[in-house]
């Protein structure tokens, strides 16, 4: 499979190489195809450079292919910059990171602590490690997202506390194959995100999801057929906690380790969210579900219920939206 996506990714070079020679040839026309490479073999060093030399609001997709390499640097991606694909060589040698915290500096909290931040809608990216390599020194993100429409496929997240933002009460985020990883609600925010096939890996005792879904929504953070996995520290585990009163997490045939506290959800010290949050389950398996032993509050969704649950009818809920 390596062998057969590092084929692919020359393929798309080639392909893009082209594509700059014709564009370059006409100075009156914007590029769409860019390369970055650490090693000077493409259009850029460094990635935010590349990102500064793209006309926003574009006529047509732009396409940054990611040569392997660990690119050190803080990078953002502004509303203006809409549909825009980053396509990484590979997924384990195409490392973006940065270490910034809460506070590491007089300005520097949670939302800016970030190592990449995507706010340009229609966004893509694959096959891309995204890092913040700060520690356990507290809230520091390795991605800030709150563009609508926003994919990452076989994409890792590698971080501590609060290593995924998911911004915009009504953005619509698509995690697909992808490897998340984090100690304490390493999964927060407002925005209505799926996380298909991906695993959740868990570093410490403490909360996955901390969502703080818009009220009046249908979804907030949903996860299909995933598997849950932890450190063998780990020893007390949940699901999710609700950051404000309308939080919604919902958990879907996914596979839950041992280490999932039997109560699977906690009500963050506040027996009013309880009457609020809709946290559910649906055909779970693993030695960390055990339906009966839930809280009260929480929910195993019917088989009509479940039927909801797909990615049509999940992010058709605000406006359409053909993956």
């Amino acid at each position: 499979m390596k062998k057969i996506a590092s084929l692919k990714f020359i393929i798309l070079l080639l392909f893009a190489s082209q594509s700059i020679l014709a564009q370059t040839s006409n100075s009156d026309k914007y590029k769409y195809n860019f390369v970055v490479a650490k090693d000077g073999s493409g259009d850029y060093k460094y990635i935010q450079d590349a990102i500064d030399a793209m006309r926003v609001f574009p006529l047509a997709p732009i396409t940054l292919y990611i040569k392997n390499g660990v690119y050190t640097e803080k990078i953002e991606l502004s509303e203006n910059n809409t549909d825009v694909t980053f396509i990484g060589e590979s997924t384990d040698k195409t490392i973006i990171t940065f270490n910034d915290y809460s506070g590491r500096g007089k300005h520097i909290g949670t939302f800016n602590s970030y190592t990449v931040k995507i706010s340009g809608n229609r966004f893509k990216a694959e096959n891309i490690t995204f890092e913040n390599s700060a520690g356990t020194v507290g809230q520091a993100l390795a991605l800030y997202v709150d563009a609508d429409k926003a994919v990452f496929k076989n994409c890792k997240f590698l971080g501590n506390q609060d290593t995924i933002y998911l911004g915009g009460e009504y953005s619509r985020q698509l995690f697909e194959n992808c490897y998340i990883e984090g100690t304490t609600d390493f999964i927060f925010g407002p925005s209505t995100a799926v996380f298909k096939d991906c695993t959740i890996h868990c570093k410490s005792n403490s909360y996955i999801t901390a969502p703080n879904t818009t009220k009046g929504k249908d979804f907030g953070f949903v996860f299909l057929d995933c598997k849950i996995t932890a450190d063998e520290t780990v020893n007390k585990l949940y699901l999710g906690r609700p950051w404000r009163y309308w939080a919604k997490s919902v958990f879907v045939r996914c596979d839950l380790p041992k280490q999932i506290a039997p109560e699977g959800w906690h009500n963050w010290g506040n027996v009013e969210n309880e009457k609020t949050a809709f946290f559910a389950e649906y055909k779970c398996t693993g030695e960390g579900f055990n339906p009966t032993e839930r809280v009260k509050w929480s929910h195993q969704l019917s088989d009509k219920d479940a039927k909801k649950y797909t990615l049509e009818t999940i992010f058709h809920s605000c406006y359409p939206w053909k993956l």
